[in-house]
């Protein structure tokens, strides 16, 4: 199907004449954002609020890795400037901040806009504004649709395609007995992941599927439903403190199960902070979970992320966020430095349609023109003695109703110390 190409915007920005006038560099390409010195790029993300806990490391690990790439000499002699803005998880707030990153701070592209009620709120705002809006951090299916949001590209694998994976892998160990169930946020992000679990387990596969708010951090009920229910296998489309949350009001009802969790909520470090070191190993053991980005204890990338961490992120805990934050800054240069030495948005948005945009996923990256979705699948990580790894294969599959197949091609691996060349 035809769709119109994204345009570039032809305009000199306020922002970037005023930073001449201060005596900056001048813009070295007609698009917002970019000088001879710097690209300026920015994110919404909680760092107040309810959401903070679980996510505010992210846009820390954003900024150390950019700092770490600065230091190498940035992307084609370029400077990252990051902008980070508080929404307090609150999409009014969303919208309000992500207009001053557009119209004030004259951003080059919205990177890693964090929440499926808050970046959905201003999804609309920036296609129509040709502003590059990559990779937010959610794995609603909302991101993937060139024809309607061209300049929107995912980067979580989205709910669904988790929700198959893990559904396959309970099949596949022995679900022959079990009794499924699922506890999903009451949103998209529910929604979407269930729709996935049926269309592996059956429209009748599930024995019970209870839905929270996050306003209501109690979900006694929820919890006693599947424990009512016989409910042997419980997944869950949980951020992770309701993963948390759920796992913890189960042990107080000893209520044993087996758990199996979006990665969106089933990062061990963060749930052994929610849960506590001391009885975390023992109520985590055995959990199961999506992913689909390098954190195995023997990764070069989780190496280098690690080094990165300790000489860029202030002493930061080094978790599963630490991964996906510096995992998404390296994704956004490899793409940057595609997009050629003066870099247009148009440009931007060419490079990561080209497939030459590789990431650093289990899996390459699956951009094209007719999609913006991002990995075709993800990996099982099981808790075993307090460490979280990936176990057997990996599964691919569409966020449709297509098979569920294993994975045997290789990683992307990290080259010239993890900067993008040019």
């Amino acid at each position: 199907m035809h769709r119109t190409r994204p345009r570039t915007l032809a305009v000199v920005s306020a922002g970037a004449l005023a930073a001449a006038l201060a005596g900056c560099s001048t813009p070295a390409a007609s698009s917002p954002g970019v000088t001879d010195d710097t690209i300026v790029v920015g994110t919404h993300t909680p760092l107040t609020g309810p959401a903070a806990a679980g996510y505010s490391s992210i846009s820390k690990a954003v900024a150390a890795y950019f700092a770490y790439l600065n230091d190498q000499g940035g992307i084609h002699g370029r400077d990252i400037e990051y902008v980070v803005k508080d929404d307090g998880y609150n999409p009014a707030t969303t919208q309000t901040v992500v207009r001053e990153l557009v119209q004030e701070d004259q951003v080059f592209a919205v990177l890693n806009g964090l929440g499926t009620p808050t970046h959905g709120s201003v999804l609309d705002y920036l296609n129509e504004n040709e502003v590059p809006d990559l990779f937010p951090a959610s794995g609603a299916l909302l991101w993937d649709d060139p024809e309607a949001y061209p300049w929107t590209f995912a980067y979580n694998v989205d709910y669904t395609t988790e929700a198959k994976a893990l559904a396959q892998y309970a099949l596949d160990e022995g679900g022959d007995d079990a009794v499924f169930c699922v506890l999903g946020q009451d949103d998209d992000y529910g929604t979407d992941f269930v729709a996935g679990l049926e269309t592996v387990l059956g429209a009748d596969g599930l024995a019970v599927a209870e839905t929270y708010a996050v306003s209501d951090q109690d979900v006694t009920a929820q919890i006693g439903a599947m424990q009512a229910a016989g409910c042997t296998h419980n997944f869950l489309a949980t951020v992770n403190g309701f993963t948390a949350r759920a796992v913890g009001t189960a042990a107080k009802m000893s209520y044993p199960a087996q758990w199996l969790a979006s990665s969106s909520g089933g990062d061990y470090p963060t749930l052994v902070g929610y849960l506590g070191a001391d009885v975390a190993p023992v109520l985590l053991e055995g959990f199961v979970s999506a992913n689909y980005l390098p954190f195995s204890p023997d990764s070069e990338w989780v190496a280098l992320f690690q080094q990165v961490n300790e000489e860029y992120n202030d002493g930061e805990p080094f978790t599963g966020n630490t991964v996906y934050g510096m995992s998404v800054a390296y994704t956004f240069a490899q793409a940057l430095a595609a997009a050629g030495e003066n870099p247009t948005r148009e440009s931007l948005v060419e490079a990561l349609e080209s497939g030459d945009v590789t990431g650093n996923g289990l899996m390459p990256l699956a951009f094209s023109a007719d999609s913006h979705r991002s990995f075709d699948g993800v990996g099982i990580t099981v808790v075993a003695d307090g460490v979280q790894d990936y176990v057997g294969t990996a599964y691919t599959t569409d966020s449709g109703d297509g098979a569920v197949e294993p994975y045997d091609g290789e990683a992307p691996a990290p080259e010239g110390g993890g900067v993008p060349a040019t």
